[in-house]
């Protein structure tokens, strides 16, 4: 079989990309009408469809080669159709998947037709190092996070699971590196997590945090610390997203007496109510704590962050009082295909210790990956693998900083508050409703506090007054196929949860038609 010309490779390419940007026009136009909604799932029967046409196993041309036109025939016909449409419509709620600006996607079908591996800087092989450190520099400077040079090591990652998984183990290095001996010239990378804690006579290490993410329990596994060592210092049981600093105060120093060292974790964005740890002089006193002590501070702000972006208005002074001081943490971990809008995937890592995040992750044998030592021109730039998990990562930095060149702070600023307008708007009609309650709450609080709203950034949280209703409340909203949300816990006691978290999202007409679902769910299960 004779390789396709490189004219017959283009003319494939181009025809597959049009016919997908004609299929996407065709679902974005049908939202025309007075309705606007495109459905955020495709139709179960284009589900059972798909699977009726991928490969069977026992099939006798089982991996027989089916060439590149029907393989694209394939995917158009039988794959496309059955994939959902989060990036195309803003009522995609659930969770905080973003979507992709276009010219982000642009910049990433660059990505994957040149390629490039981005881990290792070579500044006269490619640009991609240089590009990517520009991209880190700018979203440095979007969040108001001080001097590029407070943050030496920074990278991209796969997301903020990774980049957790990162801080913990740096917050590891660090807080056993505190307790070594002086004179011992080893490091924890070297040693080894058991021989580290036995030489610097450290029992446990506890990850100190408030209503943590899952990937928090996740990292803490992987980096050796257990599932156990994560230790909620919550403020109360109603406010369980608030850290304790008092608590993490007596915690610090009774670790000290009983050989425990402490990272500790703010959580910028509690993943269910999207709430915040810290407030706006929390950060300087557990600054100071952390520095006394010898702990590590980390902030998981994968989308709760970007509040940081936001005008600087009276409506949003609450928010940004609740991402104050977060530049004085250690490491940092974001996502950019959450709020930023850009593909999956693409995460952030950000650490003031360049010496320990390179302990961390050094290739100390990788030879050949070594950059050339004529690279004076950049010089500020670390070698991605060895600030990294991957040794192996494509470009994900390409559609960031196109992202970034492209709607510069005014434009993120704007989406971003758009985003938050939105979700106020929802929060405020379920406050009112008499079917529905917004959550969190408690028996103290006032249906009319207006701190319920200017506390909400992207995420509300909510259940059926109806305790038969709640049960089956995201079924039946799903189930009509204008808006799709997710449901999750709160309080021992089943909620819906809404991510506003798309660029495309239209603060008046998006809320009439989550408005207008939530209304007939309730009506039509209460009328006979």
């Amino acid at each position: 079989m004779s390789l396709p010309t490189d004219e017959e490779n283009s003319a494939l390419l181009l025809t597959s990309y049009q016919t997908l940007r004609q299929t996407l026009l065709t679902r974005l136009s049908s939202s025309s009408s007075s309705s606007h909604i495109i459905p955020p799932l495709p139709p179960p029967p284009s589900l059972s469809q798909t699977l009726t046409t991928l490969p069977d196993p026992t099939s006798p041309t089982y991996l027989h080669p089916l060439g590149p036109s029907a393989t694209l025939a394939h995917l158009h016909t039988s794959i496309l159709p059955s994939l959902s449409n989060q990036s195309l419509t803003p009522l995609y709620l659930a969770f905080v998947t973003g979507g992709s600006l276009p010219v982000a996607e642009a910049a990433d079908n660059l990505v994957s037709a040149l390629d490039n591996s981005a881990q290792v800087h070579l500044p006269y092989h490619s640009a991609t190092g240089f590009v990517e450190d520009s991209a880190l520099r700018m979203l440095i400077t979007l969040l108001a996070l001080g001097e590029h040079k407070n943050w030496p090591a920074r990278t991209f990652t796969t997301g903020a699971t990774a980049s957790n998984i990162l801080g913990l183990a740096c917050g590891r290095e660090f807080v056993i590196s505190h307790r070594l001996p002086q004179n011992d010239k080893k490091t924890v990378a070297e040693m080894g997590l058991l021989e580290a804690c036995r030489v610097a006579g450290i029992k446990k290490i506890q990850v100190l945090t408030s209503a943590g993410h899952s990937s928090l329990s996740k990292a803490a596994s992987i980096v050796g610390l257990g599932y156990s060592s994560v230790k909620e210092v919550r403020v109360s049981e109603e406010e369980p997203w608030r850290l304790d600093l008092d608590a993490v105060e007596r915690e610090l120093e009774r670790g000290e007496e009983d050989g425990v060292a402490s990272i500790v974790v703010i959580s910028a964005g509690e993943v269910n109510t999207g709430r915040f740890a810290t407030g706006v002089l929390d950060m300087p006193k557990l600054r100071s704590l952390a520095d006394r002590h010898g702990a590590w501070i980390h902030v998981d702000g994968a989308f709760g962050i970007f509040a940081r972006v936001l005008p600087k208005t009276d409506d949003f002074l609450d928010l940004h009082a609740h991402v104050a001081g977060l530049e004085l943490a250690d490491s940092i971990a974001l996502d950019a295909h959450k709020i930023l809008n850009v593909p999956y995937d693409a995460g952030v890592f950000l650490s003031r210790n360049a010496a320990i995040t390179t302990q961390v992750c050094q290739n100390p044998n990788a030879a050949y990956l070594t950059p050339p030592s004529t690279t004076t021109t950049s010089s500020e730039i670390l070698p991605p693998l060895n600030i990294g998990l991957e040794n192996s990562r494509r470009f994900r930095a390409l559609p960031v900083y196109a992202v970034l060149l492209s709607e510069g702070l005014p434009g993120i600023s704007s989406m971003v508050a758009r985003m938050v307008r939105l979700a106020r708007r929802i929060a405020s009609f379920i406050r009112d409703s008499p079917h529905y309650t917004l959550l969190p709450s408690s028996s103290s609080s006032s249906s009319s506090d207006p701190s319920a709203l200017t506390n909400t950034f992207i995420i509300v949280l909510f259940r059926a007054r109806n305790e038969i209703l709640n049960e089956t409340l995201v079924d039946k909203i799903n189930a009509l196929n204008k808006i799709f949300i997710s449901g999750t816990v709160w309080r021992d006691q089943k909620a819906a949860r809404i991510a506003v978290s798309n660029w495309r999202c239209d603060v008046d007409r998006d809320f009439e038609i989550v408005k207008d679902v939530l209304r007939d769910v309730a009506e039509s299960f209460s009328s006979p």
